[in-house]
């Protein structure tokens, strides 16, 4: 297949979506924002042998280069709208490419975003999403709007992802699913707009991704380690609690949200996120003192063995 024959491939995949006033095919989209919206835009890279293996399902592959993008608009509390797709590849292999554009199509779908452009070339198997979705003015989940005394929250569960890629092949149907498939929080970060102060995606692992937070907020946490959701999934396959705590602390590739709320909000957290099906648990708290404490239950602190990923440096 040649470049365009490439461009013509994806352009006869993709729908026509609201807002959009041209689409791919020209040198630039147009998109018309509605009135009182204001834009959010994300973009994420996704390298082979870096973010995923080469040797996955294509579909698994594009699936999840459109989760982590939608993911980043969720922690904003934005509702996803758009995206465009740059893909870099060894050679034009049309079944390859069928396969990666239902993933990455279905997902886009089931959020109602349009793909209305991006590029092809010739190179080393690499997906660059932009993702665009729109919120009210001034209302996004910033990472620096946390406040001292607001509750320290997550929601699904954690570590599952990292579970998965430790144990390779051992790993379980639904730990794979987890680290191939992800589900990006749209729906709670919109349910989140008006309750939560603060948020954050956690594709880096909680110990890190909030430190960000804390930073950002000029703020320290207290982490409560019990509180910790885990699937029994990730129980049985790491019985022991340290183990499994550096998976949910440090492991990453969860894209759930981390929020902070105002204790006053506790009863409409739950209520608000279980009207959209997705499990909140309160970890912690802020405090005024700078730095993130991991606490034992039975009291006393914990340092993980590991820190977050850098892709320029050592974990921290």
């Amino acid at each position: 297949m040649a470049e365009f024959e490439l461009i013509a491939m994806i352009r006869e995949r993709c729908a026509a979506q609201r807002e959009v006033l041209l689409g791919i095919g020209d040198d630039c989209a147009l998109l018309s924002l509605p009135p009182g919206q204001q834009l959010a835009v994300s973009c994420d890279t996704l390298n082979a042998d870096v973010h995923f293996d080469a040797a996955h399902a294509a579909a698994d592959i594009g699936y999840k280069a459109a989760a982590v993008n939608l993911s980043d608009l969720a922690a904003m509390g934005a509702e996803p709208a758009w995206c465009t797709l740059s893909l870099s590849m060894p050679s034009a292999d049309r079944a390859w490419l069928s396969g990666l554009l239902d993933g990455f199509l279905e997902l886009c779908a089931a959020h109602r975003v349009a793909l209305v452009g991006g590029d092809t070339t010739r190179g080393p198997l690499s997906l660059c999403v932009t993702a665009m979705g729109w919120l009210p003015h001034g209302r996004a989940l910033r990472r620096d709007a946390a406040r001292v005394g607001d509750d320290l929250w997550v929601t699904g569960s954690l570590g599952d992802a990292s579970a998965a890629l430790a144990l390779g092949e051992a790993a379980g149907r639904y730990l794979r699913g987890r680290l191939l498939r992800p589900t990006p929080r749209v729906d709670a970060g919109r349910a989140l707009l008006r309750l939560a102060h603060a948020a954050i995606d956690l594709s880096d692992g909680l110990h890190g991704d909030l430190g960000h937070v804390l930073r950002a907020s000029s703020a320290g946490a207290d982490l409560q380690l019990g509180a910790l959701p885990a699937s029994q999934a990730l129980i049985e396959a790491f019985p022991e609690r340290e183990a499994r705590w550096n998976h949910q602390l440090c492991g990453g590739d969860d894209y759930e949200l981390a929020f902070t709320a105002d204790p006053s909000q506790r009863r409409a957290v739950e209520e608000a996120l279980q009207a959209v099906g997705v499990l909140a648990t309160r970890i912690g708290s802020l405090r005024a003192e700078p730095g993130l404490r991991l606490m034992l239950p039975e009291g006393g602190s914990w340092e993980p063995a590991a820190g977050a990923w850098q892709h320029f440096g050592e974990a921290t």
